[in-house]
């Protein structure tokens, strides 16, 4: 039985991130798929990696869900202004 790259403890990955804003990890030694762009900087063993992904993406939403909900008029209660 294979085990895939990315179950590999032994693995060196890089980190990724496509115009979302969403995260994802790649082994460094294969070509990074369209639509993604490798973070400078940022390689090293699964556990590194990982740390990063979870202190920089914390918000899950996609970045067109974020802007739209940003732009949207805010939605007060009526009872608020009284």
């Amino acid at each position: 039985m294979s085990t895939s790259c990315f179950d590999r403890e032994d693995e060196t990955f890089v980190v990724l991130v496509n115009h979302e804003a969403q995260y994802s990890i790649w082994p460094h030694w294969k070509a990074v798929p369209g639509g993604w762009t490798a973070v400078d900087g940022v390689k090293g063993d699964k556990k590194t990696v990982l740390a990063y992904v979870e202190a920089q993406w914390t918000d899950m939403r996609p970045k067109s869900l974020r802007d739209w909900m940003a732009a949207q008029p805010s939605q007060q209660p009526d009872n608020a202004a009284a």
